[in-house]
């Protein structure tokens, strides 16, 4: 019995996280305005991986993805302008809603942008 509570606990945590696998449109303010970015993401266990698109930036490959729960982090590299560029992005997923924190990797100078983003249906 005490097995069979112990299960029932496991897959309700399960059923408790978040559906961050899907297609997610977000923005951002930036020093020129609104930035939008499209987040295709897939998740294996506590992988994550796809891909997003920004008019800025381009498509990037999501690398370094993790899920605990509706926590979810990764790293995308992108060409800004001929110079490789790491972002690191750290955020949440609360039902339809999408809140991730963005910053260049390593000695970014500190600059970080503010990402709020709903999921596409």
């Amino acid at each position: 019995m005490k097995r069979l509570l112990a299960l029932m606990a496991v897959f309700a945590l399960a059923a408790a996280a978040a559906d961050i696998a899907g297609t997610w449109k977000a923005t951002a303010e930036g020093p020129n305005g609104t930035m939008e970015r499209t987040f295709v993401f897939k998740v294996d266990g506590n992988k994550l991986t796809g891909e997003t698109t920004s008019t800025m930036l381009g498509k990037s490959t999501i690398t370094d993805g993790k899920v605990d729960g509706d926590n979810l982090s990764f790293t995308i590299t992108a060409d800004f302008q001929g110079t490789e560029l790491k972002l690191s992005y750290k955020g949440k997923v609360s039902g339809s809603e999408l809140h991730l924190t963005s910053s260049i990797a390593g000695d970014g100078g500190g600059q970080s942008f503010e990402w709020t983003g709903k999921k596409v249906e």
